[in-house]
C-alpha cells in the first residue's frame, strides 16, 4: 500500500443557511503516519472529521484522498471504500461475539466473499489482540477491549486513512497505553488522525498535531512546536489560597505542606515569588485556547515535517 495523500483546500461547512459556519477555510496536508487532533468542545471538530469521512457534504473547498475528492458526490463511496472510523461511541451488538460482529461489518463494507471475510476477519482480530476470546460475546469485554473491536471493525477494509474520535476516553492507564501502542503500529503507511482531549495521548503518539478553534485552524505542524507557543509564560506560584489565580490559565495545581502549586499561563510574572519554568505541549496548548500565546507566522498547508 503506497502512502496516502490526503489534502484539505479551503473547506467550509456552514448550517442554518449559513448563519452559523462550523469550518471557516481550513487547509491542510495530512502526512503520511499519526497526526493529533486538538481543540476545544464545539470548535468544529466532529463535523471536520464528518466530511472526512464522505458523511458530511461541506459548503464549500474540497477535501481529496489521493486525487479522488470526497466533496464530489458521485465519487464519496469510493472514498469511503478507503477510510476507516472509529466514532467515540460505537454501537455494539452486546449479544454477538467478536467473531460474529466483524464478520457482520465485513459484509457492509462490502467484503462478501465469504472465504476473503472470514480471513480479513481472523487478520484484524490477530492485529487488536483479540483472537484467543473473539469467541466471547462483546456484552462480557472490558472498555478497553470493546475499544479494540472498535478498531478493528475501522481496518477492516484496509484503510489508507484512519479517523478515531477520543478513543482512550474512560480507560484505565494500562489500557491506554495498550491503545496508543495499537495506533501507532496501526499507522505505518497510513494516515491516522486522533482527535481526543487528552494532550498526553497527542504527546506520546503523534509528531504532528492541528488544533481547530471556531472552525479554523489554529495551530498545525510538529506537535513539540506546539510547546514554543507558551515559551517563556509558564509560572509556578505557590499561595495558601485554596482557589487558583484570578485571570489567568491555570494548567495544573499540586497541593503541598506549604500550600498549593499553581502552574498557570502568563507573559509576565504574576507574583514577585513565582518561577518561571519550561513550557510543555499542554502548556502551548492551554496558551493558544487562553489567547496568551503569540501569532506564529505558518508556511503553508503542508503538514509534512522532517
Amino acid at each position: 500500500m503506497t502512502a496516502p495523500d490526503v489534502t484539505i483546500t479551503d473547506l467550509t461547512v456552514t448550517f442554518r443557511r449559513g448563519e452559523v459556519r462550523a469550518l471557516d477555510g481550513i487547509s491542510l496536508r495530512l502526512p503520511v503516519g499519526m497526526v493529533g487532533l486538538l481543540g476545544p468542545n464545539g470548535a468544529g471538530k466532529t463535523t471536520f472529521m464528518r466530511v472526512l469521512t464522505g458523511v458530511l457534504l461541506p459548503s464549500s473547498g474540497s477535501v481529496a484522498v489521493d486525487g479522488t475528492e470526497l466533496t464530489s458526490r458521485g465519487r464519496r463511496q469510493e472514498v469511503r471504500a478507503t477510510t476507516g472510523y472509529l466514532p467515540q461511541e460505537l454501537g455494539l451488538y452486546p449479544d454477538l461475539t467478536a467473531r460474529q460482529f466483524l464478520d457482520y461489518m465485513a459484509l457492509l463494507k462490502g467484503i462478501t466473499d465469504r472465504r476473503a471475510r472470514r480471513a480479513r476477519v481472523e487478520e484484524v482480530l490477530e492485529l487488536v489482540s483479540l483472537g484467543d476470546v473473539a469467541h466471547r460475546k462483546v456484552k462480557g469485554y472490558s472498555g478497553g477491549m470493546k475499544r479494540r473491536v472498535g478498531i478493528a471493525q475501522a481496518i477492516l477494509n484496509d484503510p489508507r486513512l484512519l479517523i478515531v474520535d477520543e478513543p482512550t476516553v474512560g480507560l484505565d492507564p494500562e489500557e491506554r497505553l495498550r491503545f496508543r501502542a495499537l495506533l501507532a503500529r496501526l499507522a505505518g503507511d497510513r494516515t491516522v488522525l486522533l482527535s481526543t482531549h487528552i494532550v498526553d495521548d497527542v504527546v506520546q503518539t503523534c509528531p504532528n498535531v492541528v488544533v481547530i478553534e471556531r472552525g479554523r485552524v489554529a495551530f498545525q505542524g510538529a506537535v513539540g512546536d506546539l510547546a514554543t507557543r507558551a515559551e517563556g509564560m509558564v509560572w509556578h506560584l505557590t499561595q495558601p489560597a485554596t482557589a487558583p489565580p484570578p485571570g489567568l490559565p491555570t494548567v495544573n495545581v499540586t497541593p503541598g505542606s506549604t500550600g498549593t502549586t499553581y502552574r498557570v499561563i502568563s507573559p509576565t510574572s504574576p507574583a514577585p515569588d513565582a518561577e518561571r519554568v519550561s513550557a510543555t505541549v499542554e502548556d502551548g496548548y492551554i496558551a493558544l485556547m487562553h489567547g496568551t500565546a503569540p501569532e506564529r507566522t505558518q508556511p503553508g498547508p503542508d503538514l509534512r515535517v522532517g
